[in-house]
């Protein structure tokens, strides 16, 4: 059988049915008589590719397959590329090469050093020696990007390698979870026993492991107060819990205030911690025991304090539940509750995220990536149900928007919101045409300020009182939708937004909403 022919077949096997790609010259002789059962998804740039099989990946829990062309594509997608390896997500990235017979003319469209132009954010990268070694490298890079912390993994594959022979590799099973150090895990039931304002803080690992429920009945068990990690892509407690505390920011200051006076403290699939900037002063309260239990050793290796146990978190807090609590659980009471907002105008991102929270169904999805208006959303939208909230871990922007596409892929029939910033959605506007395309319900939100806000906030830190290059003025979004096949329509009243919000959220396909605020 021809290496096309194989790939296929075990592409089949693994569950894959799906690949997302831009193609060039390089990648179309995979093409050839390209199967009826799959499906290309394509998107009109690679950093979108990338961005919608992420999403696409967390939704199904199986890696995704993306089809990128050569140097130059790999080069523009690296931004979601480091998103994915940031967010853990698992991914299978191709690229096409020149043929074989050419590669020491140095020819057009080639790849110098394909396998280091992604590094450091993919997990493995093959240049297969043979031809006929490509589906085992395949195979290779499917097994490695599902494993613990899951990531991207990528193969550079010559045009002509497509048509030679190759044999299948018989497709096995890899195990995917990892039990913790029994007697750190006993340290720690020990620590929890005795607590007495026991402290966790959980990070996107609770939730891309299944134990979202499981984490709920941890801390009720032991009465600890949950701070949500900082600038985490998932979320992993309900929002609305009475002993969720809020989200902790990224700085040690910050940090390190909100621990005081507790006895112990528990990281639970979330690094010790992850800062924005330089900071002054202890990392960690004096007289606070600190553990942390996470599937990624670089994460353990790089913790400040205590004690790291690396392992399958779910399994984990499985075996921390199982060790119960012989007293009674700490009383300790979470984060106040939020104020309502009135109708105002000039409208505000708060009041826009108070009336999506008040319309949208609790197991509706948001993606979000509108950095200046997070602080209002962990006020005003609280995330309720597992496996409803995603964004990109990285800091890098351009992943929401595709990524929502990728979501509502592989979640089919689900209602998929995505709240962007004006400035985020123009990193990867190209696919509201695959959302359009696809028609596919997706409710697009445009939180317009029009400018860099989280710049503005950011920069009073360092003491710029005046930072350039931040205005982002002119920037039509209802046109820029209509463009590319997608209804949209633009607020600008608090009086009209329940209504415009409704009819967004109702519509069959894909909707773009411009909202502008102060």
């Amino acid at each position: 059988m021809a290496v096309r022919d194989v790939t296929f077949s075990l592409l089949r096997e693994l569950g894959i049915r799906r690949i997302f790609g831009n193609p060039g010259s390089t990648e179309l002789t995979l093409f050839r008589d390209f199967p009826a059962d799959f499906q290309y998804v394509l998107g009109l740039q690679e950093s979108v590719v990338v961005g919608m099989a992420d999403g696409y990946a967390q939704a199904t829990h199986n890696a995704a397959l993306v089809n990128l062309h050569s140097a130059a594509g790999v080069g523009h997608a690296m931004g979601n590329i480091f998103t994915a390896f940031r967010n853990r997500t698992p991914l299978v990235i191709t690229a096409g090469q020149q043929s074989r017979s050419l590669l020491q003319l140095e020819p057009f469209l080639h790849s110098t050093q394909a396998t280091e132009l992604p590094k450091p954010y993919v997990k493995w990268s093959s240049e297969p020696a043979r031809p006929a070694d490509v589906p085992a490298a395949i195979a290779r890079a499917y097994y490695l990007a599902m494993q613990p912390p899951c990531g991207p993994t990528f193969v550079s594959i010559p045009a002509d390698d497509w048509d030679a022979d190759a044999e299948t590799p018989a497709v096995r099973t890899v195990s995917r979870r990892l039990r913790a150090d029994p007697d750190s895990m006993a340290a720690l039931a020990a620590a929890l026993q005795r607590s007495q304002r026991p402290v966790f803080v959980v990070g996107a690992a609770v939730d891309r492991d299944g134990a979202w429920h499981a984490m709920v009945r941890l801390a009720e068990m032991h009465g600890a107060l949950v701070w949500a990690s900082p600038l985490i892509g998932r979320c992993s407690f309900p929002e609305n819990h009475r002993l969720f505390a809020g989200f902790l920011p990224a700085f040690r200051e910050e940090i390190h205030r909100r621990l005081a006076g507790h006895d112990l403290l528990v990281a639970i699939g979330a690094p010790l911690f992850t800062y924005h900037a330089e900071g002054r002063g202890a990392y960690v309260p004096a007289g606070l025991e600190v553990f942390q239990v996470t599937e990624d050793p670089e994460m353990a290796a790089s913790a400040i304090a205590g004690r790291s146990m690396v392992g399958s978190v779910g399994l984990a807090i499985d075996e921390l539940l199982a060790a119960g609590r012989s007293n009674a659980p700490a009383q300790q009471p979470g984060r106040s509750a939020t104020p309502r907002l009135a109708a105002a105008d000039p409208l505000t991102d708060a009041f826009l995220l108070q009336t999506l929270a008040d319309l949208r169904a609790p197991d509706s999805i948001i993606l979000e990536e509108a950095p200046s208006s997070r602080p209002a959303m962990h006020r005003h939208l609280p995330i309720l149900r597992s496996e409803t909230f995603y964004t990109c871990s990285s800091g890098g922007l351009g992943h929401a928007l595709p990524a929502a596409v990728g979501v509502a892929l592989g979640r089919p029939g689900a209602k998929v919101i995505a709240v962007i910033g004006d400035g985020s959605a123009m990193y990867s506007i190209q696919a509201l045409w695959t959302a359009a395309q696809l028609n596919l319900p997706i409710t697009f939100i445009i939180v317009n300020n029009r400018r860099y806000k989280a710049l503005d906030l950011f920069s009073q830190r360092f003491g710029v009182a005046q930072p350039v290059g931040t205005d982002l003025r002119g920037i039509d979004f209802v046109q820029l939708a209509q463009a590319q096949g997608c209804a949209a329509s633009r607020v600008t009243r608090s009086a009209d937004l329940a209504g415009a919000l409704q009819a967004a959220l109702a519509a069959p396909g894909p909707m773009l909403l411009e909202v502008e605020v102060a």
